[in-house]
């Protein structure tokens, strides 16, 4: 695809907020310090098969790295209906459980990767640390395929879970959703992880990674806000009563998640 084509303004997000084009079946995008180790898990998907993630295709005239187009639906506020179903919910599931299957034969030693999570989370696994609704491409109401790998780092399947599980049932307040998934979140939050099904799975670690998981991305976020990074002073601005919320939530509800994955006699 020339370098020169249209290029088409991709709304949403917030590191990269209006810095994101499409051109033709390509997405561009700004290149971070950790490209390199991005390029290189995106290069492994793609040779292992794994069909839900962009291809890395190289780098354009711009200095931009360029990305395949995936096809489909990003579930961005305000979420249409379809994002807040079980089917939906249990596509999310599969579709992470595909994508740890994929990624477990990639080595991630060579390469110099974000910030990863933290002890006892961190370990050999890359996971993709941030499955937001908006970096899910849906088709037919379905998961297909996660986009903007710029927060993966070596971590482990209890910890991407758990980031999944806030952000998908959502694990916060009621007071805090305000759409079809409020008084669903500990249901939600159930059905995700019975879906993932890895029975291996320790509750208690799922737990407890939820919080750690908050505390982990909203430590991110501040520090790009010192930075001045304009979508994330932004979104600090508007979200950091309800983060404060969050954390007093959970920490109220630790027994109450933990007896939400727990099976009933």
């Amino acid at each position: 695809m020339p370098d020169d084509a249209a290029e088409v303004l991709l709304e949403g997000g917030t590191a990269n907020r209006g810095l994101v084009v499409r051109v033709g079946n390509t997405v561009r995008r700004p290149q971070r310090a950790t490209s390199a180790a991005t390029h290189a898990l995106l290069q492994h998907l793609a040779d292992v098969g794994f069909d839900g993630a962009p291809r890395f295709l190289g780098v354009d005239a711009k200095g931009r790295e360029v990305l395949s187009f995936i096809a489909g639906e990003a579930a961005t506020a305000p979420y249409p209906r379809w994002a807040l179903t079980d089917t939906a919910l249990r596509s999310v599931a599969l579709l992470l459980r595909r994508y740890h299957q994929a990624v477990a034969s990639f080595d991630h030693t060579p390469y110099h990767w974000p910030q990863s999570p933290p002890p006892p989370y961190a370990g050999s696994l890359v996971t993709h640390n941030d499955p937001n609704l908006d970096n899910v491409v849906f088709r037919d109401g379905r998961a297909v395929a996660f986009i903007d790998f710029d927060l993966a780092s070596p971590g482990s399947i209890a910890w991407d879970l758990a980031a999944a599980a806030r952000l998908w049932a959502p694990l916060r307040s009621d007071v805090d959703i305000s759409d079809g998934r409020r008084g669903q979140s500990l249901r939600r939050f159930r059905l995700l992880v019975e879906t993932y099904g890895d029975k291996s799975l320790d509750p208690g670690r799922v737990v407890d990674a939820v919080l750690r998981n908050h505390d982990w991305l909203y430590s991110i976020i501040q520090s790009e806000v010192k930075l001045g990074n304009p979508g994330f002073v932004d979104y600090w601005r508007q979200s950091i009563a309800r983060v404060g919320r969050t954390y007093r939530w959970y920490a109220a509800n630790h027994q109450t998640l933990l007896d939400a994955l727990t099976p009933q006699e």
